[in-house]
């Protein structure tokens, strides 16, 4: 039922009516009249969240709801506590309940906090306790967790305050609800008086230190793409914080006064009131959705939100994208408003200054007098010489930056705004202006940290405006699991990191890009492609339009053909060693010519090959790990040695892998001879080449100790699990007969036992055996099994069992999806190429990934007969993209029957969840939007 939206006032006279009949005739203490009376109260509260609510779609928005929230609360316990003190005059002398924190300052979510102070008489008495210990009861009853604690004198409440930041910001909000007020006068004043004057800015620090705290555990960046719109970076806390410290400290009209003295604009100001509206929706939105308080904005309800607030599915981007990027814009102007805020304060004196942009950036202390050239240092920060600047030589707003940079200061408040009132200046004329390149180039080449540099550039609307291309980005999301952050911030990352291995700083993580990186000739085009190679999103093939995009922004910068050119390219196929190194079988001398002729020097591999790193390491914590390190230290060996070899490509490529095979079989052969010869010689014939350049000399000694065991003993299958922490996965080695089904039974027992698979090489024996090696890990992504030995020697057992196909495997039925992962449509692909191996058909299966899904499709090969010869297993978030490589009668698959079935049984599989889950999305009345592929 949908119930008027009275103003507070009538609400509370129809409240304060009902409490008068329902304790009309025993009062408070009867237990037949108090149920009926908390009744009353709890159903006017969820009335008033309910009208609250509704402000969302009467045209309000989120800047009217939360004081139409906090009113309506205000009248109701205003009214509750009037109707227990009429019944008990005694006990409520003196006593005066008080609105504290967000209730104090009116605005309440709906499901936030209700937080009260109980102001008890300094001559309470037992009568006092006893109408205190009513009230409390009372507000239990209608979910309003108080606490003992809440009712203090005066005095109890100061002392509390002297030693606790937290207290004091609640106090800051006092506001009388019901009671004596005088109580509450006293209380405000003497607060002000003998808690605040004395230490103002001690004060401020104190909330400053607080909130970097909160930011710490919400997340320090604003730009993670399930963001806390609470209490994360440039969220709703912050907002406050900021109208907190400026009415605070400088007057209610601080924000007029500021725009007087033009530190803050109009503009300012309104991008101030919009972010609280958007904030305070999406909060109204979440908690609703969420019916509870939740602060996170999670994958699961982005899209059903993005719905309700009105956003549709664009051009280039869908609804839930175009909502995130409303959201992140905002953050981004919230954090603008917070540096100018916070500088402020620093050149008040009001808060101690930081140590500046020098805290990002290796050497030592900053110059006491350093050389600004055209600039001057204000109040220790960086700023303009003259308010004419800018617009007698624009050039210097990328100038200003590097001389932060490189002088290592802050930027002074007043400069900020002042960029920001100025970038009509950066127009077609000067982003083709050589000074003005140089000065980018300086920025982005010789800054000892360019990542914090470019970010405050594109903070201050510079760098987007400069590098249209990069602006198209900008707050950009893609609706997936893959990506921690927007693509803006990702890219910035990604340069970060590279800067980073510039230095040497990760020897032991990226051995490889640490000694190729100073070989590499092209830096300038490296450091551009890596600022540009996600520009293409959203346009289309991303690969294909960020090359198109590169190639404009290059020629604006002054790069000749030669250099744009090899920025393009390196944008086009800026993905190509990734899924090559991933999602091909690296021992196949096609795939290592094929990816030899498209890379075409030694110079462009390395390049490819630093921007592939600093790519995937970009993408968020967890996603780089050993494996793929591996895998591309491998894929490049192989490539150079092609390239640095004479004749045709795919003859070079079985000569490297041939020749390598052979070297690190005669290496490992007398080693092993020296324990057991006759051992050494078997082993050493019953692999392919393909086993012998697959992996490192340190893997080949270990699976040579499995399968002589296997050798002396006799034994049919065996099994042995060991934690692989260079790789962050547990490998699993396996020892069979070979048949039918047989990597599909060990994939599916594998599923059965919560392992998630990682990666996977098949190898078939001269003697009929499979020598299969996995890689596993669990459902948080860490080793399975990791400090759990009973729990792999289980495994060992299991897997044992079904290899020799004498032991039914159970096939694990698709599990129910947590609530964040259903909020994705994935669509599935498959494709079947005779052209990317040289001896095996190569089918891609692409869509949700899921416990036992590589089962599944290993299961779906099997029904048509073919022989599996290797598998990659991939993946991206909610996406898994696995590739299998096999033979038909022997040769590749050409038969158009079998190939046409096995397309419909691998798309059957990889569709089976999202029928399902679009059924349970339309049950739970929220909405699911397709997940972007966009890597």
């Amino acid at each position: 039922m949908t119930h008027p939206a009275l103003p507070a006032s009538l609400n509370a006279l129809t409240l304060r009516a009902q409490l008068a009949a329902a304790i009309a005739k025993r009062g408070w203490d009867s237990p037949a009249a108090r149920p009926t009376a908390v009744g009353h109260v709890r159903a006017a509260l969820d009335r008033v969240r309910e009208q609250a609510g509704d402000c969302l779609s009467q045209g309000g928005g989120g800047a009217v709801a939360p004081p139409a929230r906090g009113g309506g609360g205000s009248v109701s316990l205003h009214a509750l506590f009037d109707s227990m003190a009429a019944g008990d005059l005694d006990g409520s002398r003196g006593v005066t309940l008080c609105a504290l924190g967000g209730f104090g300052a009116g605005e309440l979510a709906p499901f936030s906090d209700v937080d009260l102070l109980l102001i008890k008489p300094d001559d309470g008495d037992a009568a006092t306790d006893a109408f205190l210990e009513r009230v409390l009861y009372a507000l239990w009853d209608i979910k309003i967790d108080v606490g003992g604690g809440a009712c203090r004198t005066i005095d109890e409440t100061l002392e509390i305050t002297r030693e606790n930041a937290s207290e004091r910001t609640a106090l800051l909000s006092l506001r009388y609800l019901a009671g004596d007020e005088a109580q509450a006068n006293a209380l405000a004043s003497r607060f002000r008086e003998e808690v605040i004057a004395g230490d103002k800015t001690g004060f401020v620090e104190a909330k400053l230190r607080e909130r970097d705290a909160r930011i710490e555990k919400a997340g320090r960046s604003r730009y993670t793409v399930e963001p806390n719109i609470k209490s994360g970076k440039g969220a709703l806390r912050d907002l406050q914080l900021m109208r907190w410290l400026a009415q605070f400290l400088y007057g209610a009209d601080a924000f007029e006064r500021w725009v007087g003295s033009r530190l803050l604009s109009v503009d300012d100001v309104v991008k101030y009131v919009a972010a609280d509206d958007l904030l305070w929706t999406i909060r109204f939105h979440l908690h609703a959705l969420a019916g509870g308080k939740d602060e996170r904005l999670t994958f699961d309800l982005q899209p059903e939100i993005a719905a309700r607030m009105g956003f549709e599915d664009g051009e280039d981007e869908s609804a839930v994208e175009r909502f995130m990027r409303a959201y992140f814009r905002a953050a981004m102007d919230v954090g603008a408003l917070t540096r100018l805020v916070c500088a402020k304060l620093e050149s008040d004196a009001w808060k101690s200054k930081p140590r500046g942009l020098a805290r990002f950036l290796p050497g030592e202390d900053p110059d006491e007098t350093p050389d600004l050239g055209k600039f001057v240092l204000r109040d220790g920060r960086l700023d303009f010489a003259n308010p004419t600047q800018i617009a007698d030589d624009p050039v210097c707003l990328i100038r200003f930056f590097h001389v932060a940079a490189s002088r290592r200061l802050d930027l002074h408040p007043e400069a900020v705004a002042r960029i920001g009132r100025t970038l009509h200046h950066v127009d077609e004329k000067f982003r083709e202006d050589p000074r003005a390149a140089r000065a980018f180039f300086a920025v982005l080449l010789d800054s000892p940290a360019p990542m914090p540099v470019l970010r405050l550039m594109t903070e201050a609307g510079l760098l987007g405006r400069y590098i249209p291309e990069f602006g198209d980005i900008v707050a950009r999301t893609q609706f997936n699991m893959y990506h921690h952050y927007t693509v803006d911030e990702h890219t910035l990352q990604a340069l970060g990191i590279l800067r980073e291995i510039e230095d040497g700083l990760h020897p032991l993580d990226h051995p490889l890009t640490t000694r190729i990186m100073p070989l590499i000739k092209r830096r300038r085009a490296l450091h551009l492609a890596v600022l540009l190679h996600d520009t293409g999103k959203g346009s289309g093939d991303q690969c294909i339009e960020g090359a198109i995009r590169a190639r404009t922004a290059c020629k604006r910068l002054g790069l000749d053909d030669t250099e744009t050119e090899l920025v393009a390219w390196l944008i086009q196929t800026h993905l190509l060693l990734s899924d090559t190194a991933q999602r091909r079988d690296l021992s196949d001398p096609q795939t290592v010519a094929d990816f030899a002729a498209a890379v075409g020097t030694v110079e462009r591999l390395r390049l490819l090959t630093v921007l592939t790193v600093v790519d995937i390491r970009a993408v968020g914590p967890g996603v780089w790990n050993g494996w793929k390190g591996q895998l591309i230290r491998d894929l490049y060996a192989a490539t150079e040695q092609v390239l640095k070899s004479e004749g045709a490509g795919l003859e070079r490529a079985r000569e490297t892998l041939s020749d390598k095979a052979r070297a690190t079989r005669d290496r490992a052969l007398p080693s092993l001879a020296r324990i057991n010869p006759a051992f050494a010689e078997w082993w050493a014939a019953e692999l392919n080449d393909a086993y012998w350049v697959s992996f490192s000399e340190e893997d080949r000694f270990r699976h040579a100790a499995f399968a002589r065991h296997v050798f002396e003993t006799g034994r049919a299958s065996a099994a042995a699990v060991r934690v692989d922490r260079r790789r962050a996965a547990t490998e699993v080695m396996i020892w069979s007969p070979d048949r039918e089904r047989v990597f599909a039974d060990i994939a599916a027992a594998l599923a059965d036992m919560g392992a998630d698979v990682v990666g996977a090489t098949i190898n078939t024996t001269v003697s009929g055996n499979v020598f299969d090696i996995f890689h596993i890990q669990d459902a948080a992504g860490q080793p399975y099994g990791r400090d759990d030995t009973p729990k792999r020697d289980a495994l060992v057992d299991y897997l044992r069992l079904v290899a020799t196909g004498e032991f039914p495997v159970r096939r694990r039925r698709i599990m129910p999806m947590k609530h964040r992962d259903a909020a994705f449509r994935v669509e599935p692909y498959v494709s079947i190429s005779n052209e990317l191996a040289e001896h095996a058909t190569v089918i891609e299966a692409s869509g949700r990934d899921r416990p036992s899904l590589l089962a599944d499709l290993a299961d779906v090969i099997a029904d048509e007969n073919l022989s599996l010869t290797s598998a990659q297993i991939d993946g991206y978030g909610e996406r898994a993209t696995d590739v299998f490589y096999v033979t038909h009668l022997g040769h590749k698959l050409e038969d158009a029957a079998v190939t046409e079935r096995l397309h419909a049984g691998l798309i059957t599989v990889l569709s089976a969840s999202e029928t399902a889950l679009d059924e349970k999305a339309a049950e739970r009345g929220i909405a699911r939007a397709r997940a972007s592929v966009l890597r």
